[in-house]
């Protein structure tokens, strides 16, 4: 069996980042990581502007006190000034107005009164650039503006505009494919009967992986049929970045994954992990296609999902870091275990007190344990006397 650090960065070698598409501003590509530097064409503010309403003077006018100025003009945003600010004048400015020549500051209106053409400002304190934003305060022409390896956020998307970008260049978001498998499997809207049970692991895993950023699609339960099952696998295999199968790779006499998969040109590069809930996972790849088997119990399936195929969804998609991300917390009560192996607690994090609280868990077909859960609480194999306060390693789970 391997240890889950070095299986996962088995997969991690085979999942580097996507070729990166041109997507149009039109179609924001939101969580996508650019994949080109992204200059300025122009300068920002394009010239000096009024940060508030009111007039545009030359500071050295009002160091006298309350002055008495000659309005010669209006400059409205949008507008171009037509006349200069010599000395005693003021010329009436709107938030976003170009600041006119020989002005170097706003006296907000507040602080004046008008009398016909006279403005007297009141504004004694005001100093060269009060109320006014520099040419090329934000950025100059030339600038990279937005690195490559930036992930695309809203703000991201304005300041794309902002320099002229209609399209960007970015990773694209991995396509996922999940298969359930097992005859004793129905979809959510029939009633088990007999020995069946409704299928959860389709449903929580195209979960996570639209919560991990991927383009999931979901081809429905397949039964414990190899050649059935060869068909699941073809198309998965034609249409998916990452294939992943739930249920069917243990070592009973129905779990027919492995071999369909070899059959199929899957080379598997591990298979079986030092971990619990979890051990039977499977890691192989064709070509650029990454496969996972995921046990069939639904704990188990998420555990999986969270430490190696959200990491290799992450590295597809150009971010840096993949994760899982991991923290140490102090315990918020006491916790006593005995697994033989590294095991993956349900827990939950509670921010504003800065504890880790193990939940409840019978095992790994409680899926009901993590519905509260935010985390994975990672014991080590043995005995665990583990005292409320004490420090434990933790993984952030997105449940």
């Amino acid at each position: 069996m391997m240890e889950v650090s070095a299986a996962r960065e088995t997969v991690l070698r085979f999942a580097a980042p996507l070729p990166a598409q041109i997507t149009p501003l039109s179609s924001p590509a939101l969580g996508q990581v650019l994949a080109v530097d992204v200059a300025s064409d122009v300068d920002s503010p394009p010239f000096a502007k009024a940060l508030m309403d009111g007039y545009a003077v030359r500071a050295a006018d009002l160091a006298g006190g309350p002055v008495a100025l000659k309005l010669v003009g209006e400059v409205a945003a949008g507008a171009m000034p037509t006349v200069a600010v010599g000395p005693g004048d003021a010329v009436a400015v709107y938030t976003g107005a170009p600041l006119p020549d020989g002005a170097d500051a706003v006296v907000v209106k507040e602080r004046c009164e008008v009398t016909g053409r006279t403005v007297t400002a009141t504004d004694t304190a005001l100093t060269p650039g009060k109320n006014v934003l520099a040419r090329a305060a934000e950025m100059r022409a030339g600038d990279v503006v937005i690195p490559t390896g930036t992930v695309l956020t809203p703000t991201a998307y304005g300041l794309l505009a902002a320099v002229g970008k209609t399209a960007v260049l970015a990773i694209p978001r991995p396509r996922l494919v999940v298969v359930a498998t097992g005859d004793e499997l129905v979809e959510p809207a029939m009633k088990p009967r007999g020995g069946q049970i409704r299928n959860t692991n389709g449903p929580m895993l195209m979960a996570q992986a639209a919560s991990a950023g991927a383009l999931p699609r979901y081809l429905g339960v397949c039964p414990d049929d190899a050649e059935t099952m060869a068909s699941y696998v073809r198309e998965g295999l034609e249409i998916a970045d990452v294939l992943v199968f739930a249920g069917g790779v243990s070592a009973g006499k129905f779990d027919l994954v492995p071999e369909v998969l070899a059959a199929h040109g899957v080379t598997v590069h591990f298979h079986h992990v030092r971990m619990k809930p979890g051990k039977p996972l499977l890691f192989g790849a064709k070509g650029k296609t990454l496969v996972f088997g995921l046990p069939g119990n639904p704990v188990s399936a998420f555990v999986g999902f969270e430490l190696f195929v959200r990491p290799a969804l992450r590295a597809l998609g150009g971010h840096q870091h993949s994760g899982p991300r991991e923290r140490r917390y102090p315990l918020a009560e006491a916790l006593t275990a005995r697994h033989d192996r590294p095991t993956y607690h349900p827990a939950r994090i509670d921010f504003a007190a800065g504890v880790v609280r193990p939940l409840p868990w019978f095992g790994s077909a409680d899926l009901r344990a993590l519905l509260g859960a935010n985390a994975l609480i990672v014991l080590p194999a043995g005995e665990v006397n583990l005292n409320a306060g004490e420090m434990a390693n933790v993984v952030f789970a997105h449940g």
